[in-house]
This record gives structure tokens, sequence and C-alpha cells, in this order.
């Protein structure tokens, strides 16, 4: 008889619900994007006066460009950190484990930086602020890995890139909505209980880690592999990261290159476009802001099944590089309309997700899948917290109480190609290794099926010889021991 598990209803079920474990922290970790004017604003405005419409003074938490930076860079450099510890623990520990550990970091981390914000003027502020992205960091990065993970185990040699772009826009929903509703939610109810409302999504992330663990640990069980998983998870040791192939490696730093030039400029697109193009308040800033988002939302299920069918991950990574190089370069020199640019670039981010994550499962095996989405996430965070430090330094320390100056956008411009050129060199040398390897990235699924089945075997067999090797040795000296 048929079980539930084994029928595809019920690995879309789990899809969606791990869907729903990051909607609330992508929600939450981009809201100082949209309120940028808020956290950066003064801690009083006595004397405001009204220009064309727009009000001269804001009030807001009184934070530096510097400081605000600051913000998202130690939410990377946390990731950086925590991410290759949590992958191998995921790997040793199980699913289960991840997503409630990690998910309540998530909650524990908003609620901290929501009640940062009731220390306004205080040296508090900024302390508690800091931290709870800290823990925040730590959660969100880490419980990424463990979704990803559930998702690689219940769609790989299926719709892997469909699962993971359902898996993505899911995620730039809560992204998105964020764009759309928190500057009026925050004009309505004030900086307090918006940052409040973004905690409580994240406990909807907790209730999802309950009902997706509970799936997760029927479904095995029905497929009779729990007991196999946790044998191989014994098996995962830390040294199993020297395995991991040069294909690997080359994809993680084109991942990191290619989000260094994203997620850096979209924590600063309000304030950019509001500085250099007129008559953008900050609610239409916002909103142009995150039709990168926008774009992702709607075209990362279609791209997952149309790179499910044809396949050339490789080549998709580098045409993404190539296509993403004359955005900055608009954005920096022209005044094209900045809704053309981000529009752009939400597209090519979107080919760019749905070709580069999922093709880490071909050229890893199961086992270490965690081990090696924890290694490429902290690289990618080490990266974007490297660019969100040089952006600060680029838009100066001062307070943001008038514009930005346009040679400094040009030089974050600037870097955020040079960037994107760096994606465009390591993609291409990817292609050449995998061309030299097999082509496993530029197959289609069915054609990779096999490969897939053999990178589960690659490092674990080697260690599982060494190990048998061990224990016959250990066997052969017990036996001349007792024979003597």
């Amino acid at each position: 008889m048929t079980q539930p598990a084994e029928k595809a209803y019920y690995r879309f079920v789990v899809l969606f619900f791990n869907c729903l474990l990051t909607f609330g922290s992508y929600f939450c970790f981009d809201i100082p994007s949209v309120l940028q004017d808020q956290f950066q604003g003064n801690l009083t405005c006595p004397n405001s006066t009204v220009i064309n419409g727009t009000v001269d003074c804001v009030e807001g938490l009184g934070m530096s460009p510097q400081q605000y930076n600051l913000l998202y860079a130690i939410y990377a450099w946390t990731n950086a950190v925590v991410v290759v510890l949590a992958g191998f623990l995921i790997d040793k520990l199980g699913n289960r484990f991840g997503v409630f550990l990690f998910s309540f970091l998530c909650v524990l981390g908003s609620s901290l930086f929501a009640l940062g914000s009731h220390f306004k003027g205080t040296p508090y502020l900024l302390p508690l602020m800091l931290t709870g992205r800290l823990l925040f960091g730590s959660g969100n990065g880490s419980l990424t890995i463990v979704q990803n993970r559930i998702t690689a185990f219940w769609f790989k040699g299926k719709e892997l890139a469909l699962a993971f772009g359902v898996t993505l826009a899911f995620s730039r929903l809560g992204s998105v909505l964020n764009f759309f509703f928190t500057q009026k939610f925050e004009e309505k109810y004030g900086m307090q209980w918006t940052l409040w409302g973004g905690a409580i999504l994240c406990v909807l992330g907790f209730t999802s880690a309950i009902l997706v663990s509970t799936l997760d640990k029927i479904g095995m069980k029905q497929l009779g592999l729990d007991g196999a998983i946790q044998e191989e998870s014994r098996k995962v040791r830390i040294q199993d990261v020297k395995l991991l192939s040069l294909r690997y490696w080359l994809l993680v730093l084109t991942i990191m290159f290619f989000y260094n030039g994203i997620f850096p400029f979209i924590a600063d697109a309000s304030k950019f476009i509001q500085d250099k193009y007129s008559g953008y308040s900050q609610k239409d800033a916002a909103y142009i802001a995150g039709a990168v988002y926008d774009s992702s939302l709607i075209l990362s299920a279609s791209v997952g099944i149309l790179i499910d069918y044809v396949g050339l991950r490789g080549i998709f990574a580098v045409a993404c590089a190539i296509l993403t190089l004359p955005v900055f370069g608009l954005l920096a020199f022209t005044f094209v309309p900045p809704l053309v640019c981000t529009i752009w670039l939400g597209i090519t981010y979107s080919f760019a997700a749905a070709s580069m994550w999922p093709s880490i499962p071909l050229v890893v095996p199961q086992a270490t899948l965690g081990t090696a989405m924890g290694m490429a996430t902290s690289i990618q965070m080490i990266g974007i917290g490297v660019s969100n430090l040089v952006v600060g330094q680029i838009l100066g320390t001062k307070s943001s109480e008038t514009k930005i100056p346009l040679w400094r956008w040009q030089r974050m411009m600037i870097f955020m190609l040079a960037n994107t050129i760096g994606c465009i060199v390591v993609s291409v040398l990817l292609n050449v290794v995998d061309h030299r390897q097999g082509g496993t990235l530029n197959k289609t699924t069915k054609r990779s099926e096999a490969a897939e089945r053999d990178s589960d075997r690659e490092p674990l067999n080697q260690g599982e010889e060494e190990q048998e090797e061990e224990e016959e040795e250990e066997e052969a000296v017990r036996s001349h021991s007792i024979n003597s």
C-alpha cells in the first residue's frame, strides 16, 4: 500500500509550511530599509517646516548613516560566524532540532530589536538594537539552511528548482509586503508598534516550525528513511569540509559576489532614490526599492520550472551577472527612471537565486548538505557584511538631515559594479571546471539524477571506507591478543 509520504501532494504540503518558516523573518529583515528616514531622523523636530509637501525634518532615532548600515553589517557578520556551526549541527542533530532553535532566535532577536526603539535618545538604543539584529541574524540565516535542507530532501531529483523558487517567492512575499505596508503602518501606529508587528510575524515562523517538523518526522518514518538519515548524520565529520569540490567553492564565490551587489543596494535604495531623483516621497521610494522583491515574487516559481526543464544552471549564473552589470551603471551615471533599474535587478536576481542555490545539492552529498549550505551562507554573509561596511564608509558618518551628495552615491554604485564583475569572472571559471567534471550543473533535472546519486556517495564513502578499515584493524588486533 502506498504511503501518503510517497505521493506528490505530501511533499508539497511540507513545502508550504516550510515556506512559511521565513515569511515573517524576511518581512522583519528589511523594515529598517523602508524606515531609513526614521532610523536616521533627528531626535526632535521643534521647528520643522513643510516645503513642496515634504517635511524638512523627520523625527526618528538619530542614527548616522554609518550606524544605520551597521544594523545590516552585524546581521551579515553574525550569519558568517554562526551558520557554519549551525550547518554542521543540523547535519549531526537533524532538521527538527534546527527549526525549533533558529525560529526561536528569530523571535527573540526581533523582539529585542523592537524593545531597543523604546530607548530613543539614550546610550542603550544602539547596543540593544545591535544585539537584537545579532540574535535575529543567528536565527534567520541558520533557519534558511534548515529550510533548504528540507526542500532538498523532499524534492531532489524531482521539482528541485521549482521548490527552491517557490520557497524564495514566499520569503520575498514577506519582503514585498514590508515595502508596501510598513510605511503606512508606521504613519498610523508609530515606529515602536511597527517593529513589534515584525516580531509578531516571526512567531508565525515558529508555529510553522512545529508543523513542518511534525510532517517531516512522519514522512521520513513512512518512507523508512528516518533511521538511515540519522545513521548517515552520525558519520558526518567537520573534516568533510576538506572533501568539498572545487565546483562547490567556485559556486559559493559566485553567489557571494552576486549578492554583494543586491542586498547592500536594497538597504540604501530608498534614500538613494529620494536623494538623486526629484519628486519621490519616502513611500514612493520604498515602493520602487521593493520592486526588486516584487519581480522576484512574481517570477521565482516560473523561473524554477524553466530551469528544471532546460538545466543550464551554470550558463544562467554567467548570464545573470552579465545582465546585472548595466543596472548599476545606469543608476550611477544616468537619470533613467529608478523603477526600470529595480525591476531589471529583480529579474536577474530571480534567475540567479533559482539557478545558483539549487546547484549546491547537485555537487555535495545529502548528509553534508547542511554543512555545505552553512559554509556557503557564511561566505555570502562575510561578503555582504564587508560590503555594508564599505557602503557605510562611502556614504559618510554624518546624520542624514541633508541629502547625501550624488558623488558618494556614484562611488557606491561603482563598488556594486566591481562586485558584479567579480561574479562574472568566477562564474565563467565555474562553467569551465564543471564542463571538465562532467557538466552536472548544465544538465536537466532528469539527466542529472544519476550525478546527484553519485554525489551522495562521494565524500561519505571515503569516510565509510576509512572507518571500515579502522574497524578491521581493531578486530585484527583484538583477535591477535586473544590468540596470544
